[in-house]
């Protein structure tokens, strides 16, 4: 089975999502939750559905009382999640539709995240998986089995740079294990076919004689993958591969060490060039190119301003220049990345924060309030939506945003500390002096040295006599 897009259910389901996300906006949570929980259950691979109820569980969540319903909820929960290991064995499907019941009255649950992951990964529904792996994830970075999943997850969206990286990240601490060493290794397998033509050799495009007709290619390989330390080295491998170019022009993996070993020898302007040609060969935007591509850009940015005199008279002039050219290139690069992926809220979140920094606070507000959507990412959307608000004067606003942020937070970590203090100076500033000081009392017994809680509690005690 293959996740669908909305156009490819029937028009009943499309009629009942649009009536769950409507009831989303206005707030009518039970409603909302309902009606998309329906939409799931009769289209388990409808992804949009899953994460807009995925909004609506977080968000009505926030609004429940604790207590004796608490112990009543996890209690269920345990009985639920039983239920759904056993339908695990003969039916996924079934086993992604009781993980949600949980997470109807539980979104934080991390055991039927981890269920309904495992569920979609079996159901080949990597981006279902994925959306409950990142939550299960952030909650317990610690868990191997969590992190592997995750990966697997990601290799299945063909996301194969993510992938290698938490392969790697876990190998660093266990750089023996035959296991991560094995998966690792039929990563870079697959990745290695997929960008040098293998697959289109195997399916009868191409030949395997062309691809493996240079009998040095191994020992070439070899040393293209160390660290290029000697100039001459460089531009022999980079002579190398040129050659292999003229006959072979469109071979991506080629182009793409072209680029790394001009990245390697620092001449970024070539790294630049070969980029370019291979996005323009392959018609796609490979996130791990993209990336590379932001990365130089922004490396030259960074030794331009280091190489800024200080003694210049124009210096202040110079680095204002070099800094807004940096923000100017951010924005452009992430409203890029949004328009080639729209459903990416992550990339909402990190566009909605550039414009905060540069003041663009209309556009700020519009980008963060589509990314609160994301589960993942919600509080922190909503921690700068309330900032943007504030700055606006719209302090009000402000106040209530980060209230309801509290609400979703279970823990008193750094976040809700930060989101504790944001709330207090923002009811200062509307004069609720006495609600303000409660806040800030809140972080004090927790944390005394958190920024200037201290000073303010303590000068609110003196004043009390």
């Amino acid at each position: 089975m293959a996740e669908k897009t909305l156009d490819q259910v029937p028009a009943s389901q499309r009629e009942l999502f649009e009536k769950g996300v409507a009831a989303l906006q206005k707030n009518n949570l039970d409603y909302a939750v309902t009606l998309l929980f329906q939409v799931v259950k009769n289209e388990p691979a409808l992804y949009e559905a899953r994460e807009a109820l995925r909004a609506a569980q977080h968000k009505r969540a926030g609004n429940k009382a604790g207590g004796l319903f608490k112990i009543r909820k996890f209690l269920g929960s345990a009985n639920t999640l039983t239920r759904g290991q056993l339908a695990m064995r003969s039916n996924p499907l079934e086993a992604i539709v009781v993980a949600e019941e949980v997470l109807n009255e539980d979104p934080a649950n991390v055991d039927a995240h981890e269920l309904l992951a495992d569920a979609a990964l079996q159901s080949r529904l990597p981006k279902t998986a994925l959306l409950s792996l990142e939550v299960a994830f952030k909650a317990n970075a610690a868990n191997r089995r969590l992190a592997e999943k995750l990966a697997d997850a990601h290799n299945q969206l063909g996301n194969r740079a993510r992938a290698e990286k938490i392969l790697r990240d876990l190998l660093s601490t266990a750089p023996d294990d035959p296991s991560l060493n094995e998966k690792l290794k039929n990563l870079l397998a697959t990745r290695t076919l997929s960008e040098g033509g293998y697959e289109q050799a195997a399916t009868g495009g191409g030949s395997y004689r062309d691809l493996l007709r240079d009998k040095e290619q191994a020992r070439s390989l070899e040393m293209e993958n160390r660290e290029v330390k000697d100039v001459d080295v460089a531009d022999r491998l980079l002579r190398e591969q040129e050659a292999k170019l003229v006959e072979d022009p469109s071979n991506p993996r080629i182009l793409r060490t072209l680029a790394e070993l001009s990245l390697k020898k620092g001449d970024t302007e070539a790294a630049l060039e070969w980029y370019g040609k291979l996005l323009a060969t392959t018609g796609l935007n490979d996130p791990q190119i993209l990336q590379q591509i932001r990365d130089i850009h922004l490396s030259r940015i960074t030794s331009e301003e280091k190489a800024l005199d200080a003694s210049d008279p124009d210096h202040a002039a110079k680095l204002a220049e070099i800094q807004g050219r940096r923000t100017k290139f951010l924005i452009e690069d992430a409203r890029r990345r949004c328009e080639a992926n729209p459903t990416d809220l992550s990339i909402r979140l990190e566009l909605g924060d550039l414009h905060l920094r540069a003041g663009r606070l209309g556009e700020a507000i519009a980008e963060l309030q589509k990314a609160q959507n994301n589960p993942s990412k919600r509080i922190a959307a909503m921690n700068l939506l309330a900032q943007a608000f504030s700055l606006r004067g719209m302090n009000d606003l402000a106040a209530k945003k980060l209230e309801e942020a509290l609400k979703e937070k279970p823990v008193f970590d750094d976040e809700a500390k930060d989101l504790r203090y944001q709330l207090g100076t923002v009811l200062e500033k509307v004069g609720r002096k006495s609600e303000a000081i409660e806040q800030f009392k809140l972080i004090y017994e927790q944390d005394i040295g958190y920024r200037d809680v201290m000073a303010r509690v303590d000068a609110f005690y003196a004043s009390q006599g």
